[in-house]
């Protein structure tokens, strides 16, 4: 066996095996980094579709003045909570690797 090694494309099998590995660890962390940002993402959007959800339910009525307090009284309840899911959000896009 001429060209080194036990394989019949050549080379150390130990160093290969160990290239393989290096690249599967890669490949591992290319596939968390994805799903870290499209939880992320989902993240964001359900905050954004939870809120809008919410403020389409309600019903304001009166003066222009009135439908604004009604709204920003919504908005108190529903704010605390969008920002919750944007932190979880923000931790899945700055988690560090």
């Amino acid at each position: 066996m001429e060209g080194g090694g036990f394989l019949p494309f050549g080379g150390d099998p130990e160093e290969i095996l160990r290239g393989l590995r290096e690249f599967a660890e890669q490949q591992a962390e290319g596939v968390k980094d994805a799903q870290r940002e499209q939880f992320a993402t989902l993240t964001l959007n359900t905050a954004v579709e939870l809120t809008q959800a919410a403020l389409s339910q309600i019903g304001a009525s009166g003066s222009a003045d009135e439908q604004a307090m009604q709204l920003r009284d919504a908005m108190r309840v529903l704010f605390p909570e969008a920002v919750a899911l944007v932190s979880a959000a923000r931790q899945g896009f700055m988690r560090e690797t």
